[in-house]
């Protein structure tokens, strides 16, 4: 499967996600805060990354803006994870540079579809998909 870089300051919610992507099979790496993402995308090129953006020392959004700008990693998708479910969440999040957007609290199902589709080249850019 991928190896995925789960960007995630809620050590529970990290967990819990971690462990359900690995059952699937995916080799999850975690990381607390957006500038550990960012040298941790630059450290192991995941396939694929998971990315909160209310996060500390810098927020996911800057954290994409800064790996889509490295030539070394602009092509890693991102997708964002965020608890707020407003359009002017997903404009950000798009806007930053992520290649799609979900909702907390995870719908596995859904985000596995996302994750497949960003992965096979796919992006699917909505809210519920």
């Amino acid at each position: 499967m991928a190896r995925i870089l789960l960007v995630e300051d809620n050590e529970m919610n990290a967990d819990s996600l971690s462990r359900l992507l690995r059952r699937r099979g995916h080799d999850v790496i975690c990381a607390s805060d957006g500038q550990l993402a960012v040298n941790m995308t630059c450290e192991h090129l995941p396939e694929i990354i998971l990315m909160d953006v209310g996060l500390p020392v810098i927020d996911g959004y800057e954290a994409t803006r800064r790996i889509k700008a490295n030539p070394a990693t602009k092509s890693i998708p991102v997708i964002a994870l965020t608890a707020q479910a407003m359009s002017s969440d997903r404009a950000l999040s798009l806007a930053a540079g992520c290649d799609d957007y979900d909702t907390k609290p995870v719908d596995l199902q859904r985000l596995l579809g996302k994750i497949d589709a960003c992965l096979n080249g796919a992006m699917i850019q909505s809210d519920k998909g």
